[in-house]
């Protein structure tokens, strides 16, 4: 086909949203914000012992090479020049960190992944040393509670436990990075020269970034005892890192060359591609986990409900940081993924809508799914998950309610959380990830939450954030953020069906549930070596 034929559609931009469960590259017309293809992988999580989830770094970065490569195909099947990619946008799972050695290229152990659990005595190690055990006496300085989801302790965990990664820190060979160091690392050229950086978004969940200062802390470096030359350098959530460079992996040398100039951590970008830019704008992701956040603008807000402050973004090197408050859930999307992997209750995650809808009550039974302890608000991470209320009535069908309620049931814990710090309690809901093409349980969330909730038609907001960052770089210039250019959005939306009293009653129900996960698990247990 000759290249005239080609469809003209202005200036693409590329986005690659590396996610817990898949990798995605997406592909968006940087005019319209209208996506124009897509491929995805799935990821294999490993679980070699009770409580560790990891993930193999060689495989998430094959998996994106994969999408990306995929995603050309189709492009061109579409007429599409691909030519016309004229910048790149990484969007990760964030704290999952990685330690790799940077004259090999080859990670040094596997991924330690954000919900894993191995790191709690690590956890209680350190709080030994902090003054009366407080968990929160980092908090004005990062935005965080010490606990096993930030980085900092997965890689102190590391240098404790792994010879290969003190022997590479000995020797000056090693780099950490959470995923979006790995990937920007390996594509701008791994060890022939690759760009060892992360975001202002993505430093902000390793507990070892000043969040005002905007820089690596020296003490926090000292507390956790980690060296800092390891660490990447930090960069806004928009300009340009580096250019892809030739990757034997991609058959079609497509994108060689193309400026990768956005980077968010995945909750941040999605935070960007609601579009919430003004104080007090809030989305709630549902995910592998689910993750509300509401910019707070150019202030950090600390709370006193369990939520925590993190960086929404900073567009520019010369722009000004945004914060926000968020509500962490750890367990969400993977509810449905532990039903059908482990118990078998459904062959996919599009049937626990049809099981649900089949009965359209739980029947009284509650579940509450703390497989990785609980996050916000409560930060208990000796709670694990149980199913109570059960009867010889209960069946898969009331099951598969319950984990969707679960799910909603979390999303109305951190929501009154936010109220309460923010004092304007949200009038609706906006909502976007994976599980909101679930309208059973897009509509239990409305009428848990007693107000609207609002999806977008086009669900990939974070793909659309990572993009829209890239696009608007400096040195790029194709995607424009100013209010007036940005699309109009078409909505979805839930309104609540059922009476206040009776979502009370249940959120009441809920919360004795969750008190009876608590205090499960202690750290004594007799080990199985």
């Amino acid at each position: 086909m000759a290249a005239s034929d080609r469809m003209v559609l202005g200036p693409l931009v590329g986005s690659i949203d590396q996610g817990t469960s898949s990798s995605r590259f997406l592909v968006f017309n940087a005019k319209t914000a209208e996506l124009l293809s897509h491929h995805q992988v799935e990821i294999q999580q490993k679980f070699p012992k009770e409580g560790w989830v990891e993930q193999d770094p060689k495989e998430i970065l094959n998996s994106v090479y994969e999408c990306v490569e995929r995603t050309c195909e189709k492009l061109q099947q579409l007429n599409i020049d691909i030519s016309n990619i004229k910048a790149i946008g990484v969007s990760n799972q964030r704290e999952t960190t990685v330690v790799w050695d940077k004259i090999t290229g080859e990670p040094l152990y596997n991924a330690i992944v954000w919900l894993d659990l191995r790191t709690q005595s690590t956890v209680e190690r350190l709080l030994k040393r902090i003054p009366g055990n407080n968990k929160s006496f980092f908090k004005f300085r990062t935005g965080l509670p010490l606990s096993t989801y930030f980085s900092a302790v997965k890689l102190r965990w590391l240098l404790d436990n792994v010879e290969k990664i003190r022997q590479a820190v000995h020797d000056g060979r090693a780099m950490f990075g959470t995923i979006d160091s790995w990937l920007i690392w390996c594509l701008t050229g791994g060890k022939n020269g690759g760009v060892h950086c992360t975001d202002v978004t993505n430093a902000s969940r390793t507990m070892l970034f000043n969040i005002h200062s905007l820089d690596w802390d020296p003490e926090l470096c000292q507390f956790f005892d980690i060296p800092m030359e390891i660490l990447p350098k930090v960069r806004s959530s928009s300009e340009i890192y580096g250019l892809m460079k030739i990757c034997p992996s991609l058959k079609s040398g497509a994108l060689t060359g193309v400026p990768i100039s956005g980077c968010l951590g995945d909750q941040s970008a999605a935070l960007v591609g609601q579009m919430c830019f003004q104080d007090g704008q809030a989305k709630n992701t549902y995910g592998t986990g689910c993750f509300l956040l509401c910019n707070t603008g150019q202030k950090s807000v600390f709370s006193d409900h369990g939520l925590i402050t993190t960086i929404a973004y900073k567009l520019g090197r010369d722009k000004p940081v945004c914060y926000a408050l968020e509500g962490s859930v750890a367990i969400a999307g993977a509810v449905v993924r532990w039903l059908r992997d482990n118990l078998g209750i459904v062959k996919s995650s599009q049937e626990i809508e049809k099981l649900a809808a089949e009965v359209g009550t739980s029947y009284g039974c509650y579940f509450v799914p703390a497989f990785s302890g609980l996050y916000a608000p409560y930060w208990e991470p000796s709670a694990r998950g149980i199913i109570c209320g059960l009867t010889q009535f209960t069946n898969k069908n009331h099951i598969a309610f319950a984990a969707l309620e679960a799910v909603c049931f979390q999303t109305r814990e951190i929501l009154d959380a936010m109220n309460k710090d923010c004092g304007i309690p949200l009038s609706q809901l906006q909502v976007d990830g994976g599980m909101t093409n679930n309208k059973v349980l897009m509509q239990l969330q409305s009428d848990i939450l007693c107000i609207p909730v609002v999806k977008p038609s086009m669900p990939e907001t974070t793909a659309l954030g990572a993009a829209m960052a890239a696009g608007s770089a400096e040195g790029v210039g194709i995607w424009s953020l100013n209010s007036g250019d940005l699309t109009a959005v078409t909505w979805e939306r839930f309104e609540p069906q059922i009476n206040p009293e009776e979502s009370e009653y249940r959120y009441a129900r809920w919360k004795k549930a969750v008190m009876k996960s608590m205090d499960w698990e202690t750290s004594e247990a007799p080990s199985d070596g």
